[in-house]
């Protein structure tokens, strides 16, 4: 029980959610882009500089930071639940022991698996905040009106059910792989580059390979993403009959997957990808980096042993 309320895992989850909250404050921008690429389907793919110009140009100069308080509350959430968890469960099952990276990888689904249904309430309310007001080149997408983020929570629990707020919580649960497939590239690299000597990586290297292995997990289940952002926008009217929700999600996921490789082809289902990995990987980087920093300072300041910090 002392694992699960303890001093450092604290340290851990603040830590994190701090990191995350700067690291996407400053790329934000990107992730606008890629999100209006995704469910926009009549926007042209463009670069990301280009479809910003585009969005500033019709929608004012502060439109590339639409929504970003509701972000920014959703993944200081998310962020904090599952470095908490991940570092909880961690000490529970090592108790003091080393870790091993079969170990980590077991540890990181399962805390991913619990920060998926807890906080996919949150992201399909943001994602809603964020496109609402956007000059959309689809005319199939009905406006919203949210006043805030517990307007966006009451409206959607009253006009589509409570269920709703946890569309596209089939293909998060799947895209907990990400982490999963960054990890195991990221371990392979790092062997490759050690060829059997045992040496510290340094910091170059490590940067760059986390980078490559980022961008290898982000491109794979990319697809994924794009399902997501559709189902969590809510403007997918799901025709299917099937009464299990494991079966109509499933076809559902088919269903979109099918229909966007007919209209643009396969790149369709890799709208938006550029300007994914420019954010995804320069946050992802920015974010451990605050994150060591901010945990390392504060094991400091408040005298707590960081042993465990070391060795995970």
């Amino acid at each position: 029980m002392s694992e699960v309320f303890s001093y450092e895992s604290l340290v851990h989850a603040v830590s994190g959610a701090v990191g995350s909250v700067t690291a996407m404050t400053v790329f934000f921008p990107l992730d606008t882009a890629r999100l209006r690429l995704q469910v926009d389907e009549n926007r042209k793919a463009k670069s990301t500089p280009a479809i910003l110009a585009e969005i500033v140009k019709e929608e004012g100069l502060l439109a590339p930071y639409r929504g970003w308080f509701p972000v920014i509350c959703s993944l200081c959430c998310s962020n904090f639940v599952y470095f908490y968890c991940f570092h909880c469960l961690k000490a529970s099952w090592l108790k003091g022991k080393q870790s091993a990276p079969s170990t980590d990888l077991i540890i990181g689904i399962a805390a991913g698996v619990v920060n998926v249904l807890v906080t996919t309430p949150l992201w399909v309310v943001n994602t809603r905040l964020k496109l609402q007001g956007s000059k959309f080149h689809n005319e199939d997408i009905r406006p919203t009106n949210y006043s805030g983020i517990l307007d966006a929570f009451v409206q959607i629990i009253r006009d589509e059910g409570v269920a709703a707020l946890w569309n596209g919580t089939f293909p998060s649960l799947l895209l907990v792989l990400n982490p999963a497939i960054q990890f195991m590239i990221y371990e392979g690299l790092k062997r490759q580059l050690r060829r059997g000597i045992p040496r510290e990586l340094s910091s170059l290297e490590v940067f760059v390979i986390g980078a490559i292995a980022k961008a290898i997990a982000t491109t794979v289940t990319y697809p994924l993403q794009t399902i997501q952002s559709i189902l969590r926008f809510g403007q997918y009217n799901n025709t299917s009959t099937e009464k299990s929700k494991l079966l109509s999600s499933l076809r559902t996921i088919k269903c979109l997957l099918v229909n966007r490789v007919r209209k643009y082809g396969m790149l369709g289902l890799f709208k938006g990808l550029e300007a994914k990995l420019l954010q995804t990987v320069l946050t992802a980087a920015l974010m451990f980096l605050l994150y060591e920093k901010i945990a390392s300072c504060t094991f400091r300041v408040m005298g707590l042993s960081n042993n465990h910090y070391k060795r995970r």
